[in-house]
């Protein structure tokens, strides 16, 4: 199961995440351009990672995700097992239209809004998975460098 709950990010994540979206929604560029930053996702369990990590491999779409159940930043949990997400992700809302998924067809402009919220993740501590040069590129993917 995934969830969309703050509640469900570790304390130190929930304060980044706080963070974060308090700039996004300060920063008057992406006012004008009509962007607004939903979240998406903050834990997730491993049937729901494992599904996601099957995506692409052994069940149809694209790949989405590198990380197998247990190694995602996603399924980070308390020594009592409650859910303790390192990580979160999100989708930017533009004019109404959902703009989320990590593709390489994705318009000029939609790419620099994107990079513009990256830079907000950077500015308060995340970690964004978007930025050049990572990895496993994935806009909508944010961490904590820490965890």
């Amino acid at each position: 199961m995934a969830s969309r709950e703050i509640k469900d990010l570790s304390p130190a994540m929930q304060v980044l995440y706080n963070k974060f979206v308090d700039r996004c929604r300060r920063d008057l560029w992406l006012l004008k351009q009509g962007v607004s930053v939903i979240l998406t996702c903050t834990y997730r369990d491993d049937a729901e990672q494992a599904r996601l990590y099957a995506q692409g491999r052994t069940a149809p779409g694209r790949i989405v995700t590198n990380a197998k159940p247990g190694k995602s930043k996603h399924n980070a949990t308390t020594p009592q097992g409650r859910p303790a997400a390192e990580a979160f992700d999100v989708a930017l809302l533009l004019n109404g239209k959902l703009v989320w998924v990590d593709d390489p067809a994705t318009p000029d402009n939609e790419m620099l809004l994107w990079e513009r919220v990256g830079e907000h993740g950077g500015v308060v501590g995340l970690k964004w998975y978007g930025a050049p040069g990572a990895a496993f590129p994935e806009k909508p993917h944010f961490q904590n460098p820490d965890a």
